[in-house]
C-alpha cells in the first residue's frame, strides 16, 4: 500500500480541489518513468518478451506530454501490474515501478510507488550491498526537477512508513 488514507491537497490537482499544478503533475509522471526505467532491465532479464512494463513506461511520458489519455495510461499500468503477477522479486518489483509509474496521471500519489518499487528491485538484485537502496534513492532523487522536489522529498517522509521505509536516511 503506497497511498495514504488521508490525501495531501500538494498532490491533488487544481480542478480536483488541491493544488497541484498540470506542470508539475506531468514533472511526476517523467520523473516516476524514469524510476521504473532505472530498474526495467531487472526485469526485461527476466522476461525479454513482456513489453508490458516497458509500455507502461512510455504511457506515463505520452501521458506527461499530452499524447496519450489518462485511462490508457492507467490501463497500461494494469497490464504492467499483470506482468509482475507471476514474479518474484527485483523482477516483480521493477514490473510494479513501471505500473505505478503510468498510473500518476490517474493519482499524483502514485509517483512515490514508483519510487520505492524501484528501490526494492535495486536492493532485491543486490541483496549483497547493504548500501544498495540508498544508492537507488539517491540516483531518484539526483533526477528529480527542481520544480517538484520539495514536494516530493517532504512527501517521502511523510509516507516513509506505508513504502516499506524505501525513503529512510
Amino acid at each position: 500500500m503506497i497511498l495514504p488514507k488521508v490525501r495531501d491537497p500538494r498532490l491533488i490537482t487544481v480542478r480536483r480541489g488541491g493544488t497541484l499544478t498540470d506542470a508539475d503533475h506531468r514533472l511526476l509522471a517523467l520523473w516516476a518513468a524514469d524510476c521504473a526505467e532505472h530498474v526495467l532491465p531487472l526485469f526485461e532479464q527476466e522476461r525479454p518478451d513482456d513489453q508490458r512494463p516497458r509500455g507502461a513506461i512510455e504511457a506515463a511520458r505520452a501521458w506527461a506530454r499530452g499524447e496519450l489519455p489518462m485511462m490508457r495510461a492507467r490501463a497500461a499500468g494494469g497490464h504492467a501490474m499483470g506482468a509482475a503477477r507471476p514474479l518474484a522479486g527485483a523482477a516483480r518489483f521493477a514490473a510494479h515501478a513501471a505500473g505505478q509509474a503510468a498510473c500518476v496521471g490517474h493519482v499524483a500519489e502514485h509517483d512515490l510507488g514508483a519510487a520505492a518499487y524501484a528501490i526494492r528491485a535495486a536492493a532485491d538484485a543486490r541483496p549483497t550491498e547493504p548500501d544498495a537502496a540508498r544508492a537507488e534513492r539517491d540516483w531518484q532523487r539526483g533526477r528529480l526537477p527542481e520544480a517538484v522536489r520539495a514536494l516530493v522529498i517532504t512527501d517521502q517522509a511523510a509516507r516513509n512508513d506505508i513504502c516499506w521505509y524505501a525513503f529512510s536516511d
